[in-house]
């Protein structure tokens, strides 16, 4: 896929900031897309002069009502066709669920899961025309098991993680990959905007970086891997709840995000 040019989502800060530059070192051009226009601006500059390579910004909030469709309308009017989406912006949020803020679980849902989704489709039959594409839809190891205290969120990343292995299995003939990136923690803005600064599962813990887990997600996506899990022992601890019953994992789940487990 040398000279093609990705879209990526959330690309401002965190894995979405370093998926661009690993793929600007590639030689992708690049359509950057996020709120923090600056952030953009600033990252284009950098990747074109670095790696000339053409770079495109578009500001754009994916919590809004039928921002999927008014970003790929943009990219139309710019007449550039995408050839790998990355669908990594997200966020989440961490408390009891009744103690949550609801306008920010409504933006979660929109962001996380309608806006992946519409992106998505829309993104799928322009490739399906093509025969070809690449998708890379971001979704966590909290996909796995139920997350207490990050109901919302864990229930988001089920649904990114089970909808793109559906999705790959109905396209991958027609010369299309879905991929579901699946980090654990990482060192990232995650935690800032989750509120979760001091909760156990970040706290005190070597974590791996953002652009470690953007080369591992950018190298499965260009193999086709259906779901690349980072990290062993993140790979140990998702597929374990297929062997423990399924209260037990729940349990579990909350410890480790609360502290219990050290």
């Amino acid at each position: 896929m040398q000279s093609s040019t990705i879209l990526i989502t959330g690309a401002s800060s965190g894995i979405g900031l370093e998926l661009a530059k690993v793929s600007a070192a590639r030689k992708h051009n690049l359509i950057l897309v996020a709120r923090n226009v600056q952030a953009l601006t600033d990252l284009k500059m950098q990747l074109e002069q670095q790696y000339a390579v053409a770079v495109h910004v578009i500001q754009k909030d994916l919590s809004v009502s039928n921002a999927a469709e008014s970003l790929y309308n943009d990219v139309k009017l710019l007449g550039l066709s995408v050839n790998a989406l990355i669908n990594n912006a997200g966020f989440g949020d961490f408390g009891s669920f009744a103690d949550t803020d609801w306008q920010k679980n409504h933006q979660m849902l929109e962001l996380n899961i309608v806006a992946l989704t519409q992106l998505t489709h829309l993104y799928l039959n322009d490739m399906s025309l093509k025969g070809q594409g690449k998708i890379m839809n971001v979704a966590s190891t909290a996909a796995f098991q139920p997350g207490p205290k990050m109901a919302v969120y864990a229930a988001t990343k089920a649904y990114v993680l089970s909808f793109s292995e559906a999705i790959q299995n109905e396209y991958a003939s027609k010369g299309i990959s879905v991929t579901a990136l699946c980090p654990g923690a990482t060192e990232s803005g995650f935690m800032a905007a989750a509120s979760m600064e001091n909760a156990a599962i970040f706290k005190n813990k070597q974590l791996p970086t953002s652009a470690e887990v953007a080369l591992y997600g950018y190298k499965a996506m260009m193999k086709g891997q259906a779901v690349a899990i980072h990290g062993t022992l993140n790979y140990i601890l998702a597929n374990a709840g297929r062997f423990v019953p399924r209260g037990l994992v729940t349990k579990i789940a909350r410890r480790v995000i609360e502290g219990g487990l050290k």
